[in-house]
């Protein structure tokens, strides 16, 4: 495990927010049927995070919004190439998606959230950049912590079903 930095810069996405940083950061994040992607660069110790909501829009806009997932991968592919990085050099990981009204049994198969995390895996293929890990769908919702100075990307998924706690660390 990698220290931490002396001096932390310490962050919390809201939905529809993306952040790109350098190795003195952590992102933190709350998703329920939502999903993030985060990107890290192992060489440059930079990466960042998108918090989207909806997979994509249903009418054109002038810029590019980060509450869809298109347009927030794009956002933060865009933030890679503007450092000189090329984004399939990125460690790529896929959270967030997760059922939040489980009862309901008409949307079981079609929630949001699967939605959400379906568009995510589709949209990465589409650019070519690997998933090198994932959780998602289930229910309930989960904290992220990603830091940047490790890639680490620390996860509690609190699933109201069970009332249970699982927390996962992914390097």
């Amino acid at each position: 495990m990698i220290a931490s930095p002396p001096h932390v810069i310490d962050l919390f996405l809201q939905p529809g927010d993306h952040y790109f940083g350098d190795s003195d950061t952590r992102i933190r994040t709350l998703l329920g049927s939502c999903v993030s992607i985060t990107m890290w660069h192992p060489k440059l110790l930079v990466g960042g995070m998108c918090h989207y909501m909806l997979p994509k829009r249903t009418q054109c806009g002038a810029t590019l919004n980060g509450k869809y997932a298109d347009e927030a991968l794009q956002l933060m592919i865009n933030e890679a190439k503007l450092i000189g990085t090329v984004p399939s050099e990125y460690q790529i990981k896929l959270f967030g998606g997760g059922n939040m009204f489980p009862h309901a049994k008409k949307q079981l198969l079609t929630h949001v959230g699967l939605k959400n995390a379906e568009a995510g895996r589709a949209l990465l293929k589409q650019h070519n950049l690997a998933i090198n890990a994932e959780h998602l769908g289930g229910e309930g919702h989960r904290n992220l912590f990603f830091e940047l100075w490790s890639g680490d990307v620390w996860m509690q998924h609190n699933a109201p079903a069970s009332q249970s706690v699982n927390n996962v660390r992914t390097g």
